[in-house]
């Protein structure tokens, strides 16, 4: 198929999914500059020809002035050196050169040795030259210079336009040079920002120090596969620089802008929601102002009785509290007279119960029913006038009580009659106890209508007050009136349709990359395990990545681990066979794209036998010939170095010396 088949049938696809058409498609990507087509894998090749470090050491070791050259191999240059004698120091120094910043912070003792820093490079095939001068460690000035041949730009320091030497840029401090250096080599490797969503409110933005992770290896102990950062799918973005799938460049910049988009519009939504929040909070602060604006004027406006005089007023209120007053005693000795009727009907109702079943209570009948000793005036209690009713002994003396029931019918009947008559005189009470509450009810009622008269006609009085207070209603009461309700955020078609239509390109952009990673990835898992297993990894029945560079781990005879739960030196030996692998795979698919330079320190310093140490240099050395790949690693072990590598690879100290 054609690259015009491709892209038709793209844009058709996109348009189908979001429910546009074709020309709304290409408006789209138009407007955001993006390229509606599936571009080939891009050469970004990233070459060191020559490092120069000049100034003056301090210290015991070897103190005074140095200028020393170094001079790196197309393929691998192992640095040996002792520890502690410049070999990591050389990486952060390409590192400073090509990234804008150490990836770590070297020593300030070390940089404050430095006076000049040359290195001659070529970046995507364009031969340049960086110069820096320092002082006490930081940059004081730096010039990136550019030419026709690496070799025409060996021990120039300046532009020679005669000789076709330009300037590419100039910067005069430490943090210039790093912000030029960021959009000087992302332009010539043809990268763009990394920018991610960042809790759906805003964006977060990575340059060309987050891409060169993928040229400068994390030591073992990083839990990163790639890269520095390990959140925001950055190692997922780095996988891209090494295996350029199909769709992923289009798919990384569409799934951008898409996210910038997305995330302004929820933002503008926002704004718009926080500002209906708090206008509807404005009016409902306006009626509860109105509300009670108007209860103030209600309570200083005066009532209909304005024309009766305050003295009047005042005496019928009087007049009626005493009656109140009265009428509130009356009620009191009603529910005296009430209470004591209601106990006498009870104990009547009592004694006729008891005259009914008791021979004992009948011959009591007509006697005293005293509720204490006359005596000694103590009480007497239940059990003795159960005893009294049931053992025929009496309540206050305990003696038998004797005699005979002559007539129980006629007590019976006198007990019954005095029921009769007690309840008679329960029912007047209750008759004359709610005729008393009636009676104080409405002498309430009264008395608070003529305090609330006096109260209205007092106010009448107050006209300044009243006045203000009917001005505070109008006043609230306008400002309701032309009040602005919140709008609803306008809807911009336009912009919800560029949404949908990124949204549908980036839903079948990712499809297409990961259809076709599932090959690619299949045969890097495969070398992956080969390389690791040769490098020392032991029991490794399989690994498996994905495009977000997350590594899965099975061993042999256990259950599935992580990358990062590897211990440093397993993760380093990974690390190492998943890029080979990746640039492997890459170049025999022709989809690598990556700039063609690892650093790696010291590898055996992380748990790696001598054994294993040997098969990781040789591996490196081969493939960095066969991938035309340029490899830089650091190594304190001078007998592996040797063993393993050819002499023209190594640039070697003397043992305890320092590497420059």
């Amino acid at each position: 198929m054609s690259t015009a088949q491709e892209e038709a049938l793209l844009e058709t696809r996109i348009a189908d999914k979001a429910g546009v058409q074709v020309d709304d498609v290409r408006d789209v990507f138009a407007a955001y500059g993006l390229p509606l087509v599936i571009s080939p894998a891009r050469p970004r090749s990233l070459r060191v020809h020559r490092l120069r470090v000049a100034g003056e050491r301090t210290g015991d070791v070897e103190p005074g002035p140095f200028d020393t050259t170094l001079s790196f191999s197309a393929g691998l240059t192992a640095l040996v050196a002792s520890n502690f004698r410049g070999k990591t120091s050389v990486l952060e120094l390409l590192t400073w050169c090509l990234r804008g910043t150490p990836r770590s912070e070297m020593q300030n003792r070390v940089r404050s040795w430095l006076h000049h820093i040359d290195l001659d490079a070529t970046v995507a095939g364009e031969p340049m030259a960086f110069r820096l001068d320092l002082t006490d460690g930081e940059i004081t000035a730096a010039t990136v210079l550019t030419g026709s041949e690496p070799s025409a730009l060996a021990d120039v320091r300046g532009p020679a336009p005669d000789r076709g030497i330009t300037v590419l840029l100039r910067a005069s401090s430490t943090d210039s040079y790093a912000e030029q250096i960021a959009g000087l080599m992302l332009g010539r490797m043809d990268l763009q920002p990394l920018v991610n969503s960042f809790k759906e409110t805003s964006t977060q933005t990575h340059g060309w120090p987050a891409y060169f992770g993928a040229v400068y290896l994390p030591a073992g102990g990083d839990k990163a596969l790639l890269g520095e950062v390990t959140s925001n799918g950055l190692p997922g973005r780095l996988l891209q620089v090494f295996l350029d799938l199909p769709a992923a460049a289009a798919l990384t910049r569409v799934k951008t802008v898409h996210d910038v988009r997305l995330a302004e519009d929820k933002a503008r939504r926002a704004v718009a929601a926080a500002e209906a929040a708090e206008r509807a909070s404005e009016r409902e602060r306006l009626e509860t102002d109105l509300a009670q604006a108007r209860e103030a004027l209600a309570r200083l406006l005066p009532g209909d009785a304005t024309d009766v005089s305050l003295t009047d007023l005042a005496y019928d209120a009087v007049q009626l509290a005493r009656a109140l007053a009265d009428a509130q005693g009356a009620w009191d000795e009603a529910v005296r007279v009430f209470r004591r009727a209601r106990t006498e009907r009870q104990q009547a109702a009592k004694l006729v119960n008891d005259v009914t079943e008791s021979a004992t209570a009948r011959l009591l009948f007509h006697g005293l029913n005293p509720t204490s000793c006359p005596r000694c005036d103590q009480q007497i209690d239940d059990m003795r006038r159960q005893q009294e009713r049931h053992a025929h002994t009496c309540a206050v003396c305990a003696r038998e009580v004797t005699g005979d029931d002559e007539d129980p019918q006629g007590i019976t009947a006198e007990a019954q009659q005095r029921l009769e008559t007690s309840a008679a005189a329960e029912e007047a009470a209750k008759k004359d106890l709610e005729q008393a509450e009636t009676t104080v009810d409405a002498l309430t009622r009264q008395l608070e209508g003529a305090q609330e008269q006096l109260r209205r006609a007092q106010s009448a009085a107050d006209l300044p007050a009243r006045l203000a207070a009917q001005e505070n209603v109008l006043r609230l009461e306008g400002a309701l009136s032309v009040f602005r309700e919140p709008e609803e955020p306008a809807l911009d078609e336009s912009e919800a349709k560029a949404i949908k239509v990124l949204a549908a390109a980036s839903d079948l952009l990712e499809k297409d990359s990961k259809t076709a990673a599932e090959t690619l990835f299949k045969e890097v898992n495969d070398e992956t395990v080969e390389l690791a297993t040769l490098f020392g990894v032991p029991s490794l029945q399989s690994v498996s990545i994905d495009r977000g560079a997350r590594l899965k781990i099975f061993p042999l005879g256990s259950k599935q681990e992580w990358f990062k739960d590897q211990t440093a030196g397993a993760r380093l030996r990974l690390r190492i066979a998943v890029a080979i692998a990746l640039l492997r795979v890459g170049r025999a698919k022709g989809v690598s794209t990556h700039p063609g330079l690892l650093l790696i320190d010291s590898p055996k310093s992380e748990e790696m036998q001598s054994a294993d140490a040997h098969k990781l240099f040789k591996e490196l050395a081969t493939v960095a010939a066969e991938s035309d790949l340029q490899v830089v690693l650091t190594t304190a072990d001078f007998d592996l170095a040797r063993a393993a590598l050819p002499a023209d690879s190594i640039r070697q100290a003397e043992p305890g010396a320092s590497l420059w």
